[in-house]
């Protein structure tokens, strides 16, 4: 009898044992999804990217669903597609066909799968970092009208991001686990190995070790009956050891364990970080919601690249579909990528990831004092050192001098120069000791300015690095007074004064040379590249009216950017990389250097350009690169980069409002451009050292006010708490709007505007025969004014709106138009 029970009692332990080893690989209950306002619905289109990212790992992919899974530094998986066979309905259905929608949030990526008969929802998230292995997950829903079988197929990777070394395809182990199971991906080295997981599925082709040498995909096969499993989530769980402690099957499953069971809590934490991630961020309320919504959104997309590297926190330059290779766009740590992008990280007041990226360079400065260029997620895998790249640029050291005055204006945090005082001395001796032809200018001697290749041959100093050159050693001569060394404070600034004198005996023309050979001949190529003198607003060029004139113009100014090459020079090619493509950061730094020249109607155009770039490939973020000719990213354009989101934010809030913070003295200047048409708008969170305020335009009689929220924070010539700024009397908008993909250029140009005490004098150009109504203000005029070249449609009321309609002459092509308007 005693035998009877202990064999019974085995078999209930038997029975049960399974059901509670798989308990941790179950479906979730379906749960709501956040709704963000920010939310951007379009149709699916199946060969446009999207990119989900997160600080150890990354979604890239394609909006048909199809995607490859990073967790920092491996890439996990690629090719990742869904087929799906109904009951009663006797023929495949490739899934990813299908798809329908895509929604981009700030915390989510859903992408709809809409059939006749079924319903497939694939939700992915970036989850937030932990010791526990997470970097991201993906969540899918079903509904179907009859029983569905979906099969999940990809392939599996488990590579390290380049340059480090791989191995042979992964070798799976499908663990059975109840009436479940997952995969283990074994590699050929016991510190790399992969685990996937998706609960209820089977094991798809698992080619046995007869068969011959033949690539299959992994594949998840999942039965669906809707009766019981339209309300629940399938997880796909992912898990990587990269060392050979947790590369182990244990710790692989140990991990996915953990992410099962805190799957819900991870996405609730990711979104709980975007509800609140504006809290204390700058963001803006106008009569454009476009315009908010472009601000925030590039705000987002710079902070979603951040990476964790090891303790410390990188910004990388952007992430792309690697397709066969291991490098996901560009997605390792960049120094010049980075320094551009901190001015807009202080001007929206995220101080604390501007000590993060800037000491995640000083930590990799080399002994000579030099900012490194690139860094990947592999390096210490490798002897990154014998690799050309690190310190391959000459641009990363001014650029940190210039980045380094920039946070301590905004931020007023003197402790962290002081902490870090070494390295920016360090920096500026290397700046001012790496002149090889001796006319004072920092050269491309030891590394690359700007372009990595040119048609007749690599220059010997671009006025590009010519200019950083001046602005670095102005930065540092503030620098060194805030830090009480007069002596050296003094001598930079003599070189400031110097090197500008220099550029302009040595660059100067009608259009600013490119470069400047070795034998002192110049390179007189027509490009964007002297924009960048305008960019920390301590120095300008001279003579410079035509350069801008030319920029504004379809020569170089598309609908969609501007290109950097001219295309009149006789090695234009609009698809190149360098001589001839539209670049985001190019754009802005154009449009930062209108604004500050007083060519706002052109910097506008350009600034919104970027901004509406934001809809149009990788939604919510702004590309690297697109064709000079048409519109259209380049097919290696990386589609989520960093400094095009930067190059919204830094015209607008630099530019456009026209903010220069002061945190030593707790001050905001304000020299605001807003457009015609907006009668009010609102900047929110503006950090000035440790205080914030909003800050309230507001158009009054003939006048803009602005008001500060803080009374700590003054404006500087405001007069009991009021900074009021006289208006001109006539304010002329333009229109802004990308065109429809593969269009030509052929909207409005501002070449130029001048205006004075009694006149307003806008020379335009436009398509031959094409008309314009430009928005029209009027501040205070009591009689109408006089226009030649356009017809003036009165506002009804002195508060509204008139129309300034402009024909251009008949003809093929571009035609300019002189329009002025006196009082």
């Amino acid at each position: 009898m005693t035998s009877v029970w202990y064999w019974r009692l085995l078999a209930v332990l038997f029975f049960f044992l399974p059901a509670s080893a798989q308990s941790w690989l179950r479906p979730l209950d379906r749960f709501p999804l956040n709704a963000s306002p920010l939310t951007i619905r379009q149709h699916a289109e199946a060969q446009k990217p999207f990119t989900v990212a997160g600080e150890c790992g990354t979604f890239v992919g394609q909006q048909d669903g199809s995607f490859e899974a990073w967790i920092f530094p491996v890439k996990l998986l690629s090719h990742f597609r869904i087929q799906a066979q109904m009951q009663d309905y006797p023929i495949p259905i490739d899934v990813n066909e299908q798809a329908a929608e895509i929604e981009v949030s700030p915390g989510h990526t859903t992408i709809t799968y809409s059939h006749a008969a079924f319903t497939v929802r694939e939700v992915l998230f970036a989850t937030p970092c932990t010791q526990n292995g997470t970097g991201i997950m993906a969540l899918f829903q079903v509904e179907s009208v009859r029983p569905i079988k979906l099969t999940f197929s990809f392939t599996p990777e488990v590579k390290r991001m380049w340059p480090a070394p791989n191995y042979n395809a992964p070798s799976p182990e499908w663990v059975k686990l109840g009436p479940s199971g997952y995969y283990i991906l074994h590699t050929d080295s016991p510190d790399l190995a992969a685990a996937i997981a998706m609960p209820d599925a089977q094991p798809g082709i698992l080619a046995p070790y007869q068969e011959r040498p033949r690539f299959w995909p992994l594949q998840f096969v999942l039965d669906i009956d809707p009766r019981h499993d339209a309300d629940k989530y399938f997880p796909l769980l992912m898990a990587v050891g990269n060392d050979e402690t947790s590369a182990k099957a244990p710790a692989l499953t140990a991990q996915l364990e953990r992410l099962s069971g805190q799957a819900r809590q991870l996405y609730s934490q990711t979104e709980d970080y975007y509800d609140h991630f504006f809290d204390q961020r700058l963001t803006a309320e106008t009569p454009d919601r476009s315009f908010d919504e472009a601000l925030r959104w590039a705000e987002l997309s710079i902070d979603q690249l951040r990476v964790r590297h090891g303790e410390e926190i990188g910004l990388v330059a952007g992430f792309y579909s690697s397709g066969d290779s291991n490098r996901p766009g560009f997605g390792w740590f960049f120094g010049r990528d980075t320094l551009y992008t901190l001015y807009a990280v202080n001007s929206y007041g995220d101080f604390a990831l501007t000590r993060q990226a800037l000491e995640f360079l000083i930590h990799r400065q080399r002994a000579d004092g030099k900012i490194m260029h690139e860094y990947s997620q592999t390096a210490e895998m490798v002897d990154w050192a014998r690799f050309p790249y690190e310190y391959a640029a000459a641009d990363s050291t001014p650029l940190f001098l210039m980045a380094m005055e920039d946070y301590v204006n905004t931020s007023g945090d003197v402790d962290f120069l002081r902490q870090h005082w070494d390295s920016v001395e360090k920096a500026w001796q290397f700046e001012r000791t790496h002149d090889s032809d001796g006319d004072g200018i920092y050269d491309n001697s030891q590394g690359t300015g700007w372009v990595e290749s040119w048609p007749s041959g690599m220059p010997h100093q671009e006025i590009y690095l010519a200019a950083l050159d001046q602005q670095a050693s102005g930065a540092f001569s503030r620098l060194a007074r805030i830090m009480d060394h007069p002596d050296a404070s003094s001598q930079a600034a003599a070189r400031a004064q110097k090197i500008a004198s220099t550029i302009e005996a040595e660059y100067s023309g009608p259009m600013y040379a490119f470069s400047r050979n070795a034998d002192g001949s110049l390179d007189k190529s027509a490009t964007i590249y002297p924009a960048v003198a305008w960019w920390d607003g301590h120095f300008s060029l001279q003579h410079p009216d035509a350069m801008f004139r030319r920029w504004a113009s379809e020569e170089f100014s598309t609908d969609w950017g501007l290109r950097d090459v001219g295309d009149r020079e006789p090695f234009y090619d609009p698809i190149s990389y360098h001589q001839g493509s539209v670049w985001p950061l190019f754009t802005g730094w154009a449009a930062l250097a209108e604004y500050r020249t007083g060519r706002t109607l052109s910097g506008y155009a350009h600034l919104m350009q970027n901004a509406d770039l934001t809809w149009a490939q990788d939604l919510g973020a702004v590309t690297e690169l697109l064709s000079g000719a048409f519109f259209q990213p380049l097919g290696r354009s990386t589609t989520h980069q960093l400094w095009s989101s930067a190059m919204v934010l830094t015209p607008a809030i630099r530019g456009l409002f026209g903010l220069a913070i002061d945190a030593e003295h707790t001050t905001i200047t304000v020299t605001p451009h807003l457009p015609a048409d907006w009668d009010h708008a609102t900047l929110r969170h503006i950090s000035v050292g440790d205080q914030r305020t909003d800050l309230e335009f507001h158009r009054e009689d003939g006048a803009l006010t602005v008001r500060a929220s803080n009374s700590k924070v003054k404006l500087a010539g405001e007069k009991n708490g009021v900074l009021r700024l006289a208006l001109p009397p006539v304010e002329v908008g333009v229109p802004h709007a990308l065109p429809l993909p593969g269009a030509e250029t052929r909207q409005l140009k501002v070449l130029n505007q001048k205006q004075d005490a009694h006149s307003l004098t806008l020379e335009l150009e436009a398509q031959g025969g094409s008309a314009y109504d430009l928005p029209l203000r009027l501040n205070g005029l009591h009689s109408r004014p006089h226009v030649e070249g356009a017809s003036i449609a009165q506002p009804e009321t002195p508060s509204a709106l008139g129309r300034l309609h402009v024909v251009f002459p008949a003809g093929d092509g571009y035609q300019q138009q002189t329009v002025q308007i006196t009082w």
